[in-house]
């Protein structure tokens, strides 16, 4: 087969070289084209040495063409992967430092809340761009399977405003599912599953085994776990009330609801420190910035590991490749994708993005219809719904009232934070984020003087209710080499 794939955001190792690995993996691509593009000259190099070896190392007669200019990469190209993070590390800082001074303390920050609208706002500027390019020189038809966050609102605007099909694709429910299968300890290829909802907020609406309904097996089933019982408690709650589990992990989970966070002293009795997917304050931020630090320390040792096995022993999970080939080869895959709802969940608003089981096969992706969610986590899903609608439309038309009436009604955000208190964190925010919001210009003038009126309300010395030491690169080295002993 000959057709061509271009990566965005490819400097991202680790993520970009699973991505690559999976995708090279089927047995069919061994002679597409590859891009790879960022505005990273030097990460996208070492991103592209070390996947060239792979490919050598295998007798793969692919050159991968690394390029700054992202028209080039996107030329010709029948599937734009994206996994971009406008602003960086920089950017990422500050979505999560501003509104801890207000008292939001967030867990990751790149969904909802505070720190993810504003990361909407930067990465759909930059993903209608690529939108535009993509149109003007990718194959006719092209497709984007977008990983960047935050994902709904991201997929959400490339459809409706950018002109290109988008598909979002998340692994949160995939991790879920194995869950489910060890608590009810049954194989996970025996269980049926179904999940829908919005993506980090995706429900499992039906678990069956044979037929039989397992649903009513997971309360308890979780609740005497011995690692998840310490690590889920955010999602066992919710699962109590609701009658559902949650797709998205406990740290994720607790940011997006107005319950668990927004009291400092009650956040450690919800959240688990063992790893900072479970609810550390900034936890996701300060392992970015330790993989980082590890990636640009320890890259000489990294090109002298074993190349990948590109055999298929090594193919993860991620839907990307499997929709790729199945798109291509016509063999059937099924998945859990974010899509335009049109109608697919029935009590959810029918233009909004929602995370479902689709089928793919040489006829294209199809999305069944699922029906009504239960209704309380239709709720749940609702008012998240609303928030990135205002969040989407504000990135698009640079609205600033748009912007933070959605961090206004954001449920973790309102229940910290009164009004005042939001419009002066929003100013701050796009003051500190500048560069990234070419749409608020004005905006950003005129928040400027508002900051420098004086009066202001005081913020807070706070830097979080579950803060923990960043590590050494040395130690994060040890981590990775600790793992591959135990795969």
């Amino acid at each position: 087969m000959s057709f061509k794939i271009a990566f965005i955001g490819a400097g991202s190792l680790v993520f970009a070289r699973t991505l690559f690995t999976d995708i090279l993996s089927v047995p069919e691509f061994h002679k597409i084209q590859v891009a790879f593009t960022d505005i990273n000259p030097d990460n996208l190099e070492k991103t592209r040495a070390l996947c060239q070896r792979d490919l050598d190392a295998n007798q793969i007669p692919i050159k991968i063409l690394a390029t700054t200019d992202r028209k080039d990469a996107f030329r010709d190209a029948r599937y734009i992967i994206n996994c971009v993070r406008i602003g960086g590390l920089e950017a990422f800082e500050t979505d999560i430092e501003i509104p801890l001074k207000y008292g939001v303390d967030q867990c990751v920050g790149d969904t909802l809340c505070a720190g993810g609208i504003m990361y909407g706002q930067r990465v759909i500027a930059e993903m209608l761009n690529f939108c535009r390019d993509i149109k003007e020189v990718a194959e006719p038809g092209a497709i984007m399977l977008n990983y960047s966050n935050p994902n709904a609102m991201a997929t959400w605007a490339c459809n409706k405003y950018g002109g290109v099909k988008t598909i979002g694709l998340c692994h949160g429910e995939i991790h879920g599912e194995l869950q489910i299968a060890e608590v009810l300890g049954i194989p996970r290829e025996e269980l049926d599953i179904i999940c829908a909802g919005i993506n980090h907020q995706t429900w499992y609406i039906s678990v069956k085994h044979h037929g039989e309904d397992m649903l009513p097996k997971l309360l308890d089933g979780f609740e005497h776990h011995r690692k998840f019982s310490q690590e889920e408690k955010v999602r066992i709650d919710v699962l109590k009330r609701f009658g559902y589990y949650s797709t998205e992990s406990n740290g994720h989970l607790s940011e997006y609801v107005a319950w668990y966070r927004k009291r400092p002293e009650e956040i450690r009795e919800w959240i688990n420190l063992d790893n900072w997917i479970h609810g550390e304050t900034g936890g996701y931020l300060r392992v970015t910035r330790e993989e980082r630090n590890w990636f640009e320390t320890d890259y000489p040792k990294i090109l002298k590991e074993e190349p990948k096995k590109l055999d298929g022993s090594e193919r993860g999970k991620e839907h990307c490749s499997y929709i790729i080939e199945a798109l291509e080869t016509g063999r059937m895959y099924r998945g859990h994708f974010n899509v335009m709802n049109e109608g697919c969940i029935t009590n959810l608003p029918f233009e909004c993005v929602t995370e479902v089981p689709c089928y793919v096969d040489g006829n294209g992706i199809s999305v069944p219809k699922v029906g009504d969610l239960p209704l309380g986590c239709a709720a749940v899903c609702s008012q998240s719904i609303w928030v990135q609608k205002l969040a989407v439309e504000a990135a698009v038309h640079g609205d600033v009232n748009l912007l933070k009436q959605a961090a206004l009604l954001d449920p973790l955000t309102g229940a910290v934070c009164n009004p005042p208190e939001v419009w002066q964190m929003i100013d701050e925010m796009l003051v500190a984020q500048e560069k990234w919001l070419p749409q608020y210009t004005e905006a950003i003038q005129a928040a400027k003087e508002n900051l420098s009126k004086g009066n202001l309300i005081p913020t807070k010395d706070y830097h979080g209710a579950a803060r923990l030491r960043e590590k050494t690169p040395k130690e994060v080295a040890a981590e990775h080499h600790a793992r591959k002993i135990t795969v």
